[in-house]
């Protein structure tokens, strides 16, 4: 079963510190590339995070976000230095102590940040939650994939079926090529030797034969349609790379054909082979 590059997958739940939500967004990318924007209070288990979600996915621009929605938590008043800054104040004018607090309260050091560590139970519980939204984004990605393999399927159908028209059209256009040399020499109305001529006509048609081109480009189609329903987790660059080689057997094929109708046929295969190439590059 094919996977998609792209997917989402949210979680969020409440604890002391406040409500946690977590977000994995999956995009395509040549090989893996995980982009951080976690709350500060996060930062320092970011390694054992990231290891984590490079053992979960394996390639893919994965941009992940942990966010807190209140930092009441990591407030902490400095009571003393709010007491001096009223005395202070007091000192300068007599006023009520609720004014002065107020005036205090603005000043500078009177708040301060806890330098908190997350807990074991709270690292677990995230993770937890991490391992939720990943599952979530991978089942984005398989429903995806789902989508990618019938069009993939459908266009190699296209190829294949192309690909028949252009075996019966060979013949024909190989004594096409003859009737068309030799009408050319009687055109010249001069006297050859008709052995060497036959003998010089089976080596150009030779040169020119396309049919090694049709037995690979086979083949490889073959190989493509047993490659998209493997078991294999990655598989999106081996496809790209057998996709290559079906795009030079058809150019071949094309260059070699000389022949109108058949040029039909490649020019369709070449199309649908475009249409492969973009949505490989959302296979994981």
């Amino acid at each position: 079963m094919l996977q998609s590059m792209t997917g989402f997958g949210k979680s969020a739940y409440n604890s002391e510190l406040g409500e946690i939500t977590i977000e994995i967004k999956s995009l395509n990318s040549k090989n893996l590339d995980i982009s951080f924007n976690i709350h500060p209070f996060f930062r320092s288990i970011e390694n054992e995070l990231r290891s984590f979600l490079s053992s979960v996915f394996f390639r893919g621009k994965i941009e992940f976000k942990i966010s807190l929605s209140t930092e009441e938590s990591f407030a902490k008043i400095n009571k003393n230095i709010i007491k001096e800054y009223i005395n202070e104040l007091n000192s300068v004018v007599k006023a009520d102590e609720i004014e002065l607090l107020k005036i205090a309260v603005k000043l500078p050091d009177t708040f301060s940040k806890q330098n908190l560590e997350i807990s074991p139970s709270d690292k677990k519980q995230l993770i937890n939650k991490i391992e939720k939204a990943s599952e979530e984004v991978i089942d984005f990605r398989k429903k995806e994939g789902e989508v990618l393999e019938i069009d993939l399927l459908n266009q190699l159908l296209v190829i294949k079926n192309n690909l028949e028209e252009v075996i019966l059209l060979a013949p024909k256009r190989i004594e096409s090529i003859k009737n068309r040399l030799r009408k050319s020499f009687k055109d010249l109305e001069i006297e050859f030797n008709t052995d060497r001529f036959e003998q010089e006509l089976i080596y150009y048609l030779e040169k020119y034969d396309i049919n090694e081109e049709i037995v690979r480009l086979e083949s490889h189609l073959d190989f493509f349609k047993k490659e998209i329903t493997s078991d294999e987790a990655q598989k999106g660059k081996k496809l790209g790379f057998i996709s290559q080689e079906i795009g030079r057997e058809i150019n071949t094929i094309g260059s070699k054909a000389n022949y109108s109708t058949i040029q039909v046929h490649v020019v369709e295969m070449k199309n649908s082979l475009e249409k492969i190439k973009e949505q490989l590059l959302n296979v994981l």
